[in-house]
């Protein structure tokens, strides 16, 4: 009887301490650029979802572990440039939309709930609008996480990798 009164106390006294902790922001990143490109062109470049560390300065390798590229299930293993690896799972891949999209499964990133899409717009002018954005949560859920863990550093993080990919795709289709 006595243990289940302690155990009764410890529940009283622990969920409002559980109860208070607020849930993390659901942080987010939109990248956009311009390319003077027609669409197809550049969607012939990003669309393989097995084909990113062909266009993206920070990927070492790209390679399908599971499924089949482009089809909704695939999982690809990438391997960053400086040696960490992690692995994106394939949600949707639209070629008539010219847009894929896809999540982190595993990760040595910060990062938590990682959810992805990339997509090839025309403009009027005949150039493309290529748009990268993600929603994710920091992976240290403290009140008080260190400064390379916290909201900040988890958006600076996504903005650098989206800025860097978009860059060297313009560049590599503009021919800068």
């Amino acid at each position: 009887m006595k243990r289940v009164l302690a155990v009764m106390a410890f529940a009283a006294l622990a969920i409002p301490c559980l109860a208070s902790a607020a849930p993390l922001k659901k942080l987010k990143v939109n990248e956009t650029t311009t390319i003077k490109a027609s669409p197809d062109k550049v969607w012939d470049t990003i669309k393989d979802f097995n084909a990113i560390d062909r266009w993206h300065p920070g990927i070492a390798k790209d390679e399908i572990v599971k499924g089949e590229n482009n089809k909704p299930g695939a999982v690809r293993q990438l391997t960053i440039k400086d040696g960490p690896q992690l692995k994106e799972q394939l949600l949707v891949h639209s070629d008539t939309g010219r847009f894929y999209t896809y999540k982190i499964i595993e990760s040595p990133l910060p990062l938590n709930h990682y959810m992805s899409t990339i997509k090839v717009t025309a403009k009027k002018d005949g150039t493309s609008l290529v748009r990268w954005s993600g929603t994710f949560t920091r992976k240290n859920t403290s009140d008080n996480p260190p400064d390379a863990e916290n909201d900040d550093a988890a958006v600076k993080l996504v903005t650098g990798v989206y800025q860097g990919g978009l860059s060297n795709l313009k560049k590599m289709l503009e021919g800068g």
